[in-house]
């Protein structure tokens, strides 16, 4: 009995340690999994959720007239001159260059107001180059509708506008004799009667509208598509009227909404800055534009004169011509501080101008959405001040100056990692060739992949309600 018992007592004792043995077995790969499949913030690899992600999204292009894209760059380069301010540089082109180029790989205009919004260029670049030209973009196109996640619209709606501007000012917010709002009307209505857009409602196009004034005549009709804009602030009048609110502060957005539309970068203006060429930087805190702007915009008059006076702030009124942009590219080199207050709209390319130039982005636009959130942590690189906060004399100057120098050189680092993301430009004639697998136009599409399980779900939500019944206007995309 004795062996017996000394046996059973070995087994009492080696029993929890086998259960214990097989729990840490057990938990282990679970452990692993998460660590593994856990993405790094992106303000710190931004390769690693390209690599986690799926492989591509299926994206079909409706055959729209080239009058409505590459047709307008034709249009736009055969334009005697341009007189508003910026063209300067565009006007050089049309006398050295655009003989000599051919149509098929016209260049996208420089002149400032209408590059920060170059986008559509981009995207459709893509899309319009050989698959075997492809291999890194996260956009596969489709030949038929049918087999497709998205659909893209074709139209370049900014230079479509911008186009009218510099044509005929003065009948933009009109219909007769308004061209773009001809062109606009084109589009809409040759979408209305694909079987695509019967489907779905519109709901699976994109559209590319970055400026605020773009598709002004038809937004209402597009609302329910995905929408690729720079913010929300060119919606914001008409969304003031849907609401039955009399406060100005609340406004219920009808047709845009961060469930189905994403947020894209402006194109920035300035070159970037390697980290290697960051050198010192004797402006703490460095502005340069416009000083009168309105609606949200007004903030930065009030910014600008309790500023305007305090040591090593430099605030300039400026213009994007050739000299207010080298003014830009030393003034924001040489600055550890960028402001980035609302003007008109809530955000401006200033802040991916600032990015690019490793000055650390002080962003003071309470309505502010960014571009690529939830893959970007911008607090990792920017600093954020409400604007009750920064009106406060002296409070935004003292609140700066207490930052380390390890706590700049931290943000400068993060901003390094993400420059590349927010770049659009490939370098290819016409803007067709292959791209960065590590770009705007794959984040853009990584986000719009994002969306199609709630617009999927919209579509056939809509298909089972009885005739006569609405969408509530929450938003389009309920």
């Amino acid at each position: 009995m004795i062996p017996l018992k000394n046996t059973a007592t070995r087994s009492s004792c080696s029993i929890p340690s086998l259960f214990i043995s097989l729990s840490i077995l057990c938990i282990l790969p679970i452990s692993l999994f998460f660590f593994r499949s856990s993405p790094t913030p992106l303000s710190l690899n931004p390769q690693i959720n390209l690599q986690t992600s799926p492989n591509f999204i299926k994206v079909y292009v409706p055959n729209l007239p080239r009058s409505l894209n590459y047709g307008l760059l034709e249009n736009y380069w055969d334009l005697d001159s341009d007189s508003r301010i910026g063209s300067e540089v565009d006007n050089q082109i049309r006398k050295t260059h655009i003989g000599k180029s051919s149509k098929n790989s016209l260049p996208y205009p420089e002149n400032p107001i209408i590059k920060q919004y170059s986008a559509e260029y981009w995207i459709l670049g893509d899309l319009m180059s050989p698959e075997k030209l492809k291999l890194g973009s996260f956009a596969k196109r489709v030949f038929t509708a049918e087999e497709a996640d998205v659909i893209f619209v074709p139209f370049f709606a900014t230079l479509s506008a911008e186009m009218q501007l510099i044509v005929n000012k003065g009948v933009f917010r009109k219909k007769e004799g308004n061209e773009d709002y001809q062109r606009q009307r084109m589009v809409v209505d040759y979408l209305k009667q694909t079987e695509a857009w019967k489907r779905s409602g519109g709901r699976d196009h994109v559209f590319v509208i970055t400026d605020p004034v773009a598709m002004w005549h038809v937004k209402a009709e597009v609302a329910p598509a995905i929408l690729l804009v720079v913010d929300f602030g060119g919606w914001y009048k008409l969304d003031s009227k849907a609401s039955n609110e009399s406060s100005s502060d609340m406004i219920h957005h009808t047709q845009v909404s961060l469930l189905k539309d994403v947020i894209v970068p402006y194109t920035h203006l300035l070159p970037r800055l390697p980290l290697s060429e960051n050198q010192k930087r004797e402006i703490l805190l460095y502005f340069k534009g416009a000083k009168h702007r309105h609606r949200g915009g007004i903030v930065r008059e009030k910014l600008w004169d309790l500023l305007i006076n305090e040591p090593r702030v430099v605030m300039e009124e400026g213009f994007p011509n050739a000299t207010g942009k080298e003014q830009s590219i030393k003034g924001m080199r040489t600055s550890e501080f960028c402001l980035h207050p609302a003007g008109d709209t809530p955000t401006s390319c200033r802040l991916f101008d600032a990015i690019q130039s490793l000055c650390i982005p002080v962003i003071i636009s309470d309505n502010i959405e960014l571009p690529f959130e939830g893959m970007v942590d911008y607090s990792k690189l920017a600093v954020f001040v409400s604007v009750s906060d920064a009106l406060q004399l002296s409070w935004l100057v003292n609140h700066l100056r207490s930052y380390s120098y390890e706590q700049k050189d931290r943000f400068r680092h993060n901003m390094a990692v993400v420059q590349p993301i927010f770049e659009y430009e490939n370098g290819q004639p016409g803007g067709i060739g292959p791209i960065s697998p590590n770009g705007a136009i794959n984040y853009i599409w990584r986000k719009v992949h994002q969306k199609l399980p709630m617009i999927n779900e919209a579509i056939i939500r809509e298909k089972r309600k009885p005739p006569g019944v609405s969408v509530p206007l929450r938003c389009h995309c309920t």
